[in-house]
């Protein structure tokens, strides 16, 4: 059979590289003479970069880059195709990277992503893919856009710096320095979240808190982000605040819009990169999975989106999940069979930590039964 294997992390337990090497060996212990390709999946979050790697000839870029807390920082990119590149926000100004005590908005900065930017723009790179998941920010893309050359005063027409709390002071602002090469770049950027720039279900309100906004800071962040949009969109005579996805990644979203980003779904954005369709046409079987699964696995998430993929080409899929809840009639009429990993009762705490074997084991059950037909 030819089988492809085409997973999202595991949340808490397994990546998607993890958890698609485990299926492949579960696999291969039944039908040594299935052909499996690999295509673990990811959302534009931690991790994109790294799928991406693992299912493309792509080569990592290693970058001396501003980190979210304004230090700098070692991290990397790719460049698939050798003229797009692959840059995921979480592994520069990731929230990852920031320690709890230090989770602060205010003193955070999207700069480094915008010097990776550079750093492609100069190696030949006119493609762009994006992942904005997982970031540590609320800048609004202030700090990416001055990297890139905007320049931002303040009512002294004094510049700004390039942290969150600079969003307070910006009165002004110029793209005639933004560096030039952009004007030719396509830039995709994964996005699975639809919130404006501002406003109630802003960037701000929404993400704030769990990025360390206190409550009575948030209404004082939203404004001072609408005024930096409203002088942004003023300059370029265009409207990109309300756009869905505009209050992704603490605003990076915005700005990416105002540089001709294009934000679409994460997990087709991925797919595409790594050219699933074209492979998934010409499987027997094609089997997924994540962590947990309910209906909103067939609304933008990867399992669901590599679902519609197969089933375009009439090829069946089987999502294997760490666990399943909800309505799974809908999930059947997306999958030929939903499974869940935990085989008698346990804790949370016991299924993370048997993961891998618990995995292992159900994805040779469901194996052995397809073998039959």
């Amino acid at each position: 059979m030819n089988i492809v294997v085409a997973p999202d992390s595991f949340k808490g337990s397994l990546t998607s590289i993890q958890a698609s090497q485990i299926m492949q060996q579960a696999i291969t212990a039944i039908d040594k003479n299935s052909y499996v390709t690999l295509k673990p999946m990811a959302d534009g979050g931690e991790g994109t970069l790294e799928s991406l790697l693992a299912s493309t000839e792509g080569r990592r870029i290693s970058i001396m880059c501003t980190g979210p807390l304004g230090d700098h920082i070692e991290s990397s990119y790719a460049i698939v195709d050798s003229n797009t590149a692959i840059i995921e926000c979480a592994s520069i100004a990731g929230l990852v990277q920031v320690p709890e005590d230090k989770r602060n908005p205010a003193l955070t900065t999207t700069f480094g992503i915008g010097e990776t930017m550079l750093d492609a723009l100069e190696r030949g790179c006119r493609r762009f893919v994006i992942g904005l998941g997982g970031s540590a920010t609320n800048d609004g893309g202030l700090g990416m856009l001055k990297a890139l050359g905007m320049k931002v005063w303040d009512e002294n027409e004094h510049e700004t710096g390039m942290f969150g709390e600079d969003l307070l002071d910006v009165t002004g602002v110029s793209f005639e320095d933004i560096d030039h090469r952009l004007a030719e770049a396509d830039i995709k950027v994964a996005c699975d979240v639809d919130n404006p720039l501002c406003g109630e279900k802003g960037a701000t309100n929404v993400y704030g808190p769990q990025k360390g906004l206190k409550t009575e800071e948030l209404e004082h962040y939203d404004s001072a982000l609408n005024r930096y949009g409203d002088a942004i969109e003023s300059v370029l005579n265009n409207h990109f605040k309300n756009i869905p996805g505009a209050g992704a990644a603490g605003g990076l979203g915005f700005a990416l819009l105002t540089l001709g980003g294009n934000l679409v779904s994460g997990a087709k954005l991925l797919a595409d990169a790594m050219n699933a369709g074209e492979v998934i046409q010409e499987a027997d079987l094609v089997v997924t999975g994540e962590g947990q699964s309910d209906e909103q696995t067939l609304y933008g998430k990867a399992p669901g989106y590599i679902a519609s993929l197969a089933q375009k080409h009439q090829v069946p899929t089987v999502l294997i999940s760490g666990s399943l809840d909800g309505d799974l009639d809908m999930l059947r009429e997306k999958f030929s069979g939903c499974f869940s990993i935990v085989n008698k009762p346990m804790t949370l705490e016991e299924c993370i930590e048997q993961a891998e074997d618990l995995l292992y084991e159900q994805v040779k059950q469901v194996i052995h039964l397809v073998c039959q037909f």
